[in-house]
C-alpha cells in the first residue's frame, strides 16, 4: 500500500486555493490541478509500504509530540525553477514549526524510511504537463497575490493513496493530536 504523512487544511483555505488555481487558468500552460477536497501538506512520503509494517509505522507516529500551531499562506512557488516549472504551489509559514514537526516524524521512522532532503512547506496547486511560453507563465504566477490565511495544526495523519484512473484517492488510516 502506498502511504504518506500529511496534515489537512480546513475547508475554506482549499476553496481559497482552487480561487488561486482559476486565477492561474490553464492559458499560458497545460497544468493538472490538484482537487481542492486532496489538499494537504506533505510531512513524508512513505511510497509503497508492506501490510506487516504499518502497525509499527502507527507506533513510531504515535511518539511524536507537538503542540498546536497556526501557519498561514505565503506565496506562489515553483519546483524545480522559473526556468522549468514542474509544480505550483503556495507556501505556509512560518516554515519553522513546520519543519520542527516534519523532522519528528522523520526521526521517528528514520528505521524505516530515508530522512527527507529539500523539504519545503507547501501545497501544491498543480502539475504543469507543459508550458508553450515559459517566461510569460513566470511572471503570470509573479503577480498573483496570495492572502496570508491563517489556519490551525491541530493533528496529522498517516494517510493511505490508492491510485485509480481519475486520480488518487485518499484514505486517512490513523490521526495523530497535537499533545497540547
Amino acid at each position: 500500500m502506498r502511504l504518506f504523512v500529511a496534515f489537512d487544511v480546513p475547508p475554506e483555505i482549499k476553496e481559497y486555493m482552487a480561487a488561486i488555481q482559476q486565477r492561474i487558468g490553464n492559458d499560458l500552460a497545460e497544468i493538472r490541478w490538484v482537487n481542492k477536497e486532496q489538499m494537504h501538506l506533505t510531512l513524508k512520503f512513505l511510497g509503497e509500504v508492506q501490510p506487516n509494517n504499518l502497525e509499527l509505522i502507527k507506533k513510531e507516529l504515535r511518539g511524536v509530540k507537538f503542540k498546536s500551531f497556526q501557519c498561514y499562506l505565503s506565496s506562489i512557488g515553483v519546483f524545480p525553477d522559473e526556468g522549468h516549472i514542474r509544480i505550483v504551489w503556495v507556501g505556509l509559514e512560518p516554515e519553522d514549526k513546520i519543519i520542527e514537526l516534519q523532522q519528528q516524524v522523520d526521526d521517528k521512522l528514520k528505521k524505516l524510511f530515508t530522512k527527507e532532503k529539500d523539504f519545503k512547506a507547501h501545497l501544491t496547486l498543480g502539475r504543469v504537463k507543459y508550458a508553450e511560453n515559459r517566461e510569460g507563465f513566470a511572471n503570470k504566477l509573479k503577480k498573483i497575490n496570495v492572502e496570508k490565511k491563517k489556519f490551525n495544526v491541530e493533528s496529522f495523519k498517516l494517510m493511505k493513496s490508492t491510485l485509480e484512473m481519475e486520480g488518487p484517492v485518499y484514505e486517512a488510516v490513523e490521526e495523530f493530536k497535537a499533545s497540547v
